[in-house]
């Protein structure tokens, strides 16, 4: 391609607070529409805001996970315009003070790591929600997520390709879930994205008019809209038109961006320092204990489990993908023999059955030393492995409370040791198959699978593998 795409993404973690940033309003997902507001959400007169501390941390818990430095002393502003679901008339914000400075995110893409610059981290409050689907001739406004606190991220336009976007996207969501800051629940709006989408001939260091293309609420959306937003620029430049700058919306439907407005700048807001908040401090102390609280994260873990428990990098993926199955991964490792073994179990068994029941592992009703117990019967070649997975599993998590050994016997799993009666079933399925016999020992390895499995199937998975296949081999080669 002549062309390469530029991508900035701005993007906006709502907090998972109980209250909004300057008032004691809910800011709980799901309630009836305009039941979370009061005098201070709404801005009425004479009414005055006061800061959320929890929030306050939260940002800073977020600026340190991406290698930002902290300004301990900042202050909030008020960024001017009118739209009917901005119920104040301006929206309190940070504009020359934000509460994080410039950091940055390695990223893993198909060419290698790729370091996105962080431009700056700011505090503010969320509008509200403008609904036009519901009404033939009117649009609705919810005001409940007016005043509920965001982190804004802005990245440097490092980005070349939607792909890369969206491992960046991916990236700050597991952030925030190990964080605890926020549930980074997409489809509620808890994680969206403004994309700053611009184009340029390869080779070429000056940017050009960008697009900002608004409020995406999904990853495959940001997508598209990248792929189409470049398509049409580069159709522009081709032409000889000019790329204006401009604010446009994605239609999911129709796969394609549309104009807006003409992109605003900084001085069309107006901003001023917000008059009814003071300057805000956080402490040497404050910062020290948010430092030490601040959780290991999932490439933190990766690089431990891969370093000090001999761990695959698959392994170490599956495992810390997701906050909870690292959190039950550690508290069952010390319980099993090795850290290869509980990863297995975690990686396909669990994780298999978790997908078929449509449960996350926080559903999961089997604790760590109850699996524990399960892998033990397998680790003492008392039940085979498959039977363990397939029947025992799915019995004990119906009974969690039950003794997996117990379970296994009722369920009639348990092995029999005793080789006289596998000897003896061996016998009987060699003599039912003289043509695979005779093809095995004229040299068709492979049948030795056959013969196993036949074995297994007449013994009703209760063979042990590993005294199967010694017998079995003895016998074959006789």
């Amino acid at each position: 391609m002549k062309y390469e795409v530029i991508i900035g993404l701005e993007v906006h973690v709502q907090l998972q607070t109980a209250s909004k940033l300057f008032a004691r309003d809910s800011a709980t997902f799901g309630a009836p529409p305009n039941s979370h507001i009061s005098p201070i959400t709404m801005g009425h007169p004479g009414t005055l805001p006061f800061i959320n501390k929890k929030a306050i941390g939260y940002a800073v818990k977020m600026g340190l996970a991406l290698n930002c430095p902290i300004r301990q002393h900042h202050y909030f502003d008020r960024k001017n315009y009118f739209y009917p679901d901005l119920p104040k008339g301006y929206q309190v914000t940070q504009d020359n003070a934000p509460i994080c400075g410039a950091g940055y995110l390695e990223v893993e893409t198909e060419a290698g790591k790729r370091k996105v610059r962080i431009h700056h981290i700011h505090m503010e409050e969320d509008a509200g929600k403008s609904i036009h689907d519901q009404h033939a001739k009117y649009s609705m406004i919810d005001l409940n997520r007016a005043g509920v606190p965001l982190v804004e991220i802005v990245t440097e336009p490092d980005m070349r390709s939607a792909d890369e976007a969206a491992t960046f996207l991916n990236e700050i969501r597991q952030i925030i879930q190990y964080l605890g800051i926020s549930d980074g629940n997409m489809e509620e709006g808890s994680l969206r994205c403004d994309c700053n989408i611009s184009i340029r001939e390869k080779g070429t260091t000056e940017y050009n008019p960008r697009a900002e293309i608004k409020n995406m609420n999904s990853i495959k959306f940001v997508k598209k809209a990248i792929g189409y937003e470049f398509n049409r620029q580069v159709q522009l430049m081709e032409r000889g038109e000019t790329i204006k700058q401009q604010t446009r919306g994605f239609d999911p439907q129709k796969g394609i961006t549309l104009a807006q407005r003409d992109k605003e700048d900084a001085h069309d807001y107006r901003y001023f320092p917000e008059p009814d908040l003071p300057l805000l401090h956080i402490t040497d102390q404050e910062l020290a204990q948010i430092i030490a609280e601040q959780p290991e994260l999932a490439s933190a873990k990766k690089q431990r489990y891969q370093k000090e428990l001999g761990l695959s990098a698959y392994d170490t993926k599956v495992l810390t993908d997701e906050r909870e199955i690292a959190l039950y991964f550690e508290e069952l490792l010390p319980l099993v023999k090795d850290a290869k073994t509980a990863a297995n179990w975690i990686s396909n068994t669990v994780k298999s059955f978790l997908n078929d029941q449509k449960l996350t592992i926080s559903e999961f009703s089997l604790s760590p030393p109850k699996l524990a117990e399960l892998i033990q019967l397998v680790t003492d070649g008392k039940i085979n492995q498959q039977s363990a997975a397939q029947k025992l599993l799915p019995a004990f998590a119906k009974q969690p409370e039950a003794e997996a050994v117990q379970l296994a016997e009722q369920l009639n799993l348990l092995m029999d040791d005793s080789g006289d009666a596998l000897a003896t079933i061996i016998d009987e399925v060699i003599a039912a198959h003289p043509n695979e016999l005779k093809a095995y020992q004229n040299g068709k390895k492979k049948l030795f699978g056959m013969f196993m499995g036949e074995v297994m199937k007449a013994a009703k998975g209760k063979a042990n593998p590993q005294q199967l296949k010694q017998l079995l081999t003895q016998k074959l080669n006789v």
